[in-house]
């Protein structure tokens, strides 16, 4: 999505962030970080690795004027003068404290940055970017004591290895509005990061269009067919839908429908199962978009086709395999058991 290749931190600073159920308030730093070179260029991989393989972006969102989003508004004063970079990256920790309207909301180290040279579509630009540590690690430290004999203490530090939250807001835009990147890596709590605290919405395009779509026949499978099918063809289905999208460069759904669903009453059942996602969240599943390859690919990994039995056994099936949960499994009853059994046909043990 980006290319770091030319970017520099040209402003850090950190500050903490409280949880307002816990009658905790916020600690603020006056001053910049000043990194030596290796604390540098650790620090500017850790926050921008995560940004160079996203396939999604972002648009901010206000029922009123999207100017009058509050991140959008901090990063716009921002962008028009760097000088009052300082003061806004208080206003946004404060409006990220304000959304903490759960105790469940973790508190935590949050980082604004300004990032220059930042490629986006081939086009370099400004970035103004956030990132909170909600969790930290323990590790050893070495020190020599009185004694003069080295000895050991277990100390807590920030994790190098990703972030917990974190977005870019590009000094950039389109017709849909500012470009933001958003990283999330825990989600217990989506709804705070994504919905409360930046208030954006997926950009309108083939990206957001094949994952919403898939997450559309994610959850029927897990709500519709589960319940009402079982695991078996669970899987079969989301097999099904995978092989569709492999096998087509573009999604139509009436023709979806047809290869999917044998029996009308599951094509009508899916319509109306549609109609509740788009008004649970909010969103337009499209009739008609081009297939993202690379969301796909993602997004297949995440659906889980796993069988799992009361017997402390599983059966694992391929996503990648449709055809093999119809033809090479069988379901039945064991009236002499009283037990519902799985049949599964093989050539050799891998």
């Amino acid at each position: 999505m980006i290319r770091k290749t030319k970017a520099e931190i040209t402003k850090c600073i950190l500050h903490k962030v409280a949880n307002k159920f816990n009658s905790g308030q916020n600690v603020f730093s006056e001053d910049l970080i000043r990194f030596d070179q290796e604390s540098y260029d650790l620090m500017k991989g850790f926050l921008l690795k995560p940004f160079g393989s996203l396939t999604q972006s972002y648009r901010f969102t206000n029922n009123e004027d999207v100017r009058l989003n509050e991140v959008n508004k901090f990063a716009s004063e921002v962008f028009k003068d760097e000088e009052s970079f300082v003061e806004y990256s208080k206003s946004i920790v404060n409006h990220l404290f304000e959304q903490s309207n759960s105790a469940q909301i973790k508190t935590g180290d949050v980082l604004v940055v300004y990032i220059e040279g930042i490629e986006y579509k081939d086009v370099l630009t400004e970035a103004i970017g956030i990132f909170k540590i909600e969790n930290k690690v323990d590790f050893f430290q070495t020190y020599l004591d009185d004694n003069e004999s080295f000895d050991v203490v277990v100390q807590k530090g920030i994790s190098t290895k990703r972030i917990d939250k974190g977005c870019l807001v590009l000094n950039t835009s389109d017709e849909e509005g500012t470009v933001v990147l958003s990283v999330d890596n825990n989600n217990y709590d989506a709804q705070y990061w994504v919905k409360n605290f930046l208030t954006v919405k997926l950009a309108d395009d083939y990206n957001s269009h094949t994952q919403n779509y898939l997450e559309l026949c994610k959850e029927f499978s897990e709500e519709v067919i589960k319940p009402e099918l079982g695991m078996h063809e669970q899987g079969n289905f989301l097999a099904t839908t995978v092989d569709y999208f492999k096998e087509n460069e573009a999604v139509d759904y009436a023709t979806f429908k047809d290869e999917v669903f044998e029996e009308e009453k599951h094509k009508e059942k899916f319509d109306e199962y549609k109609k509740h996602f788009e008004t649970l969240n909010d969103v337009l599943i499209r009739n008609n978009f081009d297939v993202s390859g690379v969301v796909l690919k993602k997004e297949k990994n995440k659906l889980k086709t796993e069988i799992k039995l009361d017997t402390n056994i599983s059966i694992k099936l391929d996503v990648d395999a449709p055809e093999a949960a119809s033809e090479y499994i069988e379901r039945g009853y064991d009236e002499q058991k009283k037990m519902k059994y799985y049949k599964v046909y093989f050539n050799e043990e891998k």
